[in-house]
């Protein structure tokens, strides 16, 4: 009998970017029992919530992937909002996992809770040295008390979470709205459209000299699936690629594998962000999970899937 064939599983986040593809995975490892319930029926800002959740679902595992998100602009313009929601629903989800007893507890974590300037190839010991970058702090620091919380709950009541810390993710199904989207969909949506109208050029933020590390979405999701079944200490987790690019060489690799021949100005009044980003991933070799997919094989992946929505709206459309 499979570790997952048993046990029942729920997702907060389950029907997000992350979350689809980790239930998917969970599907492939054997496991039948996936409740993957929406915010408007389970709202973990509210303790309330967070305990009918359990009390109504009765899971073993609770994996946790909700999370208010997006890019720099979107934590400059919401830095309250990020603080506080991400926060809460972290807080509130574990206290009512150990009230339920919940045999497992899984909390995806971010690469933005890491100090400002961590040496690269940035270590787990590295992760409390230091202030985050400013223009996601708030976000980065909600977050990382969730660790906090998760250590103190096991060395109290011996509660088995544990937490990991994927780099930035990319892939099919991400958030290609510009208003609020990472760099990598941004870009890939901004070439494209720049292409269809022969536009001159396309802006980008910042210098280009930051550099910054993208971990594929099923790479991540195969991590999570892993790390539940298979780890069990206090200690953090890294989730990486190992492969560090700075923004100006992802820049002319979209544009290239987009197909569109304009050029680029940099908006240099806008933040750069976290000088670096590169993770030293070999502690995540204890559950047997290692990247898979490089950086440029996912972004053709990205970049088809993109297309093929555009067309599918495009059809609709016409129809």
């Amino acid at each position: 009998m499979g570790f997952w064939e048993k046990r029942r599983v729920v997702l907060s986040g389950g029907n997000g970017f992350l979350g689809s593809f980790v239930v998917e995975r969970l599907r492939e490892a054997g496991c039948t029992e996936i409740h993957a319930p929406h915010s408007n029926e389970y709202d973990l800002r509210e303790k309330s919530d967070a305990l009918r959740l359990y009390k109504s679902l009765r899971p073993d595992v609770f994996i946790h992937l909700a999370a208010t998100v997006g890019g720099i602009g979107a934590n400059r313009a919401n830095p309250g909002r990020f603080f506080y929601d991400n926060a809460v629903m972290g807080i509130n989800a574990i206290e009512a996992g150990r009230i339920a007893g919940v045999e497992k507890f899984v909390c995806a974590g971010t690469i933005c809770s890491y100090p400002k300037f961590t040496p690269v190839p940035f270590r787990e010991e590295d992760f409390w040295n230091g202030y985050p970058e400013e223009t996601n702090a708030p976000y980065g620091l909600a977050k990382k008390m969730l660790l906090v919380q998760l250590q103190a709950y096991r060395q109290q009541y011996g509660f088995n979470g544990i937490y990991l810390t994927p780099v930035n993710l990319y892939g099919p199904r991400d958030n290609f709205d510009l208003e609020s989207s990472h760099v990598i969909p941004a870009l890939i949506r901004k070439c494209l459209e720049a292409r269809e109208a022969r536009a001159a050029e396309i802006t980008a933020w910042g210098t280009g000299s930051a550099t910054r590390e993208f971990l594929y979405v099923e790479d991540a999701a195969e991590a999570i699936v892993l790390a539940a079944e298979k780890y069990e200490k206090p200690e953090l987790v890294n989730l990486g690629s190992g492969e560090e690019i700075s923004v100006r060489d992802l820049v002319e690799s979209i544009r290239s594998l987009t197909g569109f021949q304009g050029g680029v100005r940099w908006d240099t009044f806008k933040p750069d962000g976290q000088p670096r980003r590169c993770l030293d991933t070999s502690r995540a070799a204890e559950f047997g999970w290692k990247a898979k997919t490089s950086l440029r094989d996912g972004l053709r992946k990205t970049i088809a899937w993109y297309e093929d929505e555009v067309g599918k709206k495009l059809r609709t459309r016409a129809v």
